[in-house]
């Protein structure tokens, strides 16, 4: 099994097809393992990189504190192993605000970003956003991944033809080391680049779920403030958009990547 030594871990990752390369960061509590949809229809074109990173899957997961700068200087360390880049980068949720980071640390390694709901920050502006981080908090405390990955899944899946999603996604959810867990949840809350992404230069599709926890606008907002992003909109999908509608992502996804090999 592949495994790249970086700063203080170890890191699985797995790379399938021949082309640009396209990284793929996963979301909280997940691992590479969560871009099954999107692993074969992408390797047809382009060079797959999936990582598993600090605290996740199959790498390793020390002690925290966590932090995004973190887990960014881990991809950015090990894009330099393996000796590619720039690269493609698209992010789910908190992959995309390691993605973020990545683009304004380290810009040189980014060639165009693919923001999955996500944002650049994960600060409360207002009561409602502050009682879910509350929650979150409290679940956090008290639930084990056992106990947490059936509630989380049942907002991810909602609807009865999606139990085989729920499944998968509980499945994997309950293999989660509980303390790299709250490590790498703690390192996203009060976390920031907001200010910083007007820096960023390169192409960026921001991908939003019709139902996701975040609103269209709110992600239209952020869009707004870098020079070359634009937004799409998928709908009847949540939070989980590469997994319940994979045609969907996939299809903009693909184009908007086809569009960068024209423009180079």
């Amino acid at each position: 099994m592949p495994f790249v030594q970086v700063n203080d871990v170890k890191l699985y990752y797995e790379v399938e097809g021949q082309g640009d390369p396209v990284l793929f960061l996963h979301g909280l509590g997940s691992s590479g393992e969560a871009w099954f949809f999107q692993r074969e229809p992408f390797a047809a074109k382009y060079r797959v990189i999936l990582l598993d990173t600090r605290g996740h899957g199959r790498s390793d997961k020390p002690p925290g504190p966590y932090s995004v700068p973190m887990f960014a200087d881990d991809v950015a360390a090990f894009l330099h192993r393996l000796d590619v880049g720039p690269v493609h980068v698209v992010g789910l949720s908190m992959g995309g605000m390691i993605a973020f980071q990545l683009a304004v640390d380290h810009p040189d390694l980014v060639r165009s970003l693919v923001i999955v709901n996500s944002a650049p920050e994960l600060i409360p502006h207002n009561w409602r956003e502050r009682l879910s981080l509350w929650q979150r908090k409290l679940m956090l405390r008290f639930l084990s991944p056992q106990r947490l990955g059936p509630i989380l899944g049942k907002r991810l899946f909602p609807h009865p033809e999606q139990e085989e999603m729920l499944a998968m996604f509980v499945d994997g959810f309950v293999r989660n080391d509980p303390a790299a867990y709250r490590a790498a949840t703690n390192a996203l809350i009060g976390w920031s680049v907001r200010d910083r992404i007007g820096e960023i230069r390169c192409p960026v599709l921001v991908v939003a779920a019709d139902e996701d926890y975040t609103p269209v606008a709110a992600k239209e907002a952020y869009a707004a403030e870098m020079p070359n992003a634009r937004v799409v909109v998928i709908e009847n999908s949540h939070h989980a958009t590469p997994v319940d509608q994979p045609d969907a992502f996939n299809r903009v996804v693909l184009d908007f990547l086809s569009g960068q090999a024209s423009a180079h």
